[in-house]
């Protein structure tokens, strides 16, 4: 018995083959009506698509190439949840595409890449990780530069094609629920010199609202460690050795929140009787906390979706300076 071909399905579904093609690849210009009986004609005929033949004809690899940058020598598994959970929405976002998602961990020269699409091996590239390896935001400055495209979440900023949370408007929101709820004695905690820019935009936002109703937060600088968490663990530390009387604070992430908060317990101070503390990124580990940490949470879905649509440069999608919205998850440290 011969195989069911793409012209067979064609005729089953009433269509044209070139649309067949164009459904069975989710494309975005064929609508569901069509897409459903086109499925529906390819599974009583038992057609496959043959992705081989397909990616050759079409010179297309139905991939999305996913970097994930980390610091040097770090343990895969200690990489911020938040950008498992990013990884896990790109994921998704790329499946519903029909497409294939190649991932790649890189932290040194030794494996530094940026050639995917390039080399035929992926349609599209978007790189995601911490900014604190100036290394490797270099070397992929450098291969921008050189013509080589592809979009980044939360990168240092230019000469990169971003996207970013809607930082400000979460440093705002964290600064209204803290005055909201009787608190004034407030204080930002995270990087004040880092090259992650999403940092300085939530500490700018949280200010901004702050000053507008009368109250002037401190700036706490986390004393150098390993990671955020333990960089928490020191900062609350030192700054109820200096500022005992503080009675609100909003971390720059949730790592650093949770590391916060152990500190705050470690001093003898009740979260969120004595101080109210918020998070940001919305990480899973968050609400196993004792308390559960208030948090600003990203969309990850509309992330995922809007990181694979810019890389393939859909229609509708501006290549930068995409913001995501989030929005504040009230628990129990506030």
């Amino acid at each position: 018995m011969l195989r069911p071909t793409s012209f067979d399905v064609a005729e089953r579904a009433g269509v044209s083959q070139s649309t067949v093609s164009r459904a069975l690849r989710n494309s975005p210009g064929v609508n569901a009506e069509t897409r459903a009986r086109v499925a529906a004609a390819a599974r009583e005929l038992g057609y496959v698509v043959d992705r081989h033949a397909s990616s050759l004809r079409l010179k297309s690899s139905e991939t999305i190439a996913l970097v994930t940058i980390c610091r040097p020598g770090e343990d895969r598994s200690a990489i911020n949840p938040f950008y498992f959970a990013l990884l896990g929405s790109i994921a998704a976002a790329t499946s519903a595409r029909g497409f294939n998602l190649l991932v790649s961990f890189q932290e040194s020269a030794a494996n530094f890449r940026a050639d995917f699409v390039a080399s035929g091996l992926a349609d599209a590239m978007i790189v995601i990780g911490t900014t604190s390896n100036r290394a490797a935001w270099d070397f992929f400055a450098g291969a921008q530069a050189s013509g080589l495209g592809f979009t980044c979440w939360g990168s240092p900023g230019d000469p990169f094609h971003w996207m970013r949370s809607d930082n400000d408007v979460g440093g705002r929101l964290a600064a209204e629920h803290l005055i909201a709820k009787g608190h004034r004695r407030l204080a930002f905690v995270g990087p004040q010199r880092s090259p992650q820019r999403q940092f300085d935009e939530r500490r700018d936002g949280f200010t901004a609202a702050a000053t507008v109703r009368g109250v002037a937060p401190i700036l706490a600088e986390p004393p150098a460690a390993p990671d955020r968490h333990a960089q928490g663990v020191a900062a609350a530390h030192a700054l109820l050795a200096e500022h005992p009387d503080v009675d609100g604070i909003f971390a720059a992430s949730d790592m650093l929140a949770l590391g916060v908060l152990q500190g705050l317990k470690e001093a003898g101070r009740s979260v969120p009787g004595d101080v109210a503390l918020i998070g940001f990124d919305g990480i899973r580990a968050g609400t196993l906390a004792d308390p559960a940490l208030t948090t600003l949470e990203p969309d990850l879905d509309a992330a995922g979706e809007a990181l694979v649509a810019m890389a393939l440069e859909d229609t509708g999608y501006r290549r930068s300076g995409t913001r995501i919205p989030v929005r504040l998850v009230a628990r129990g440290s506030a």
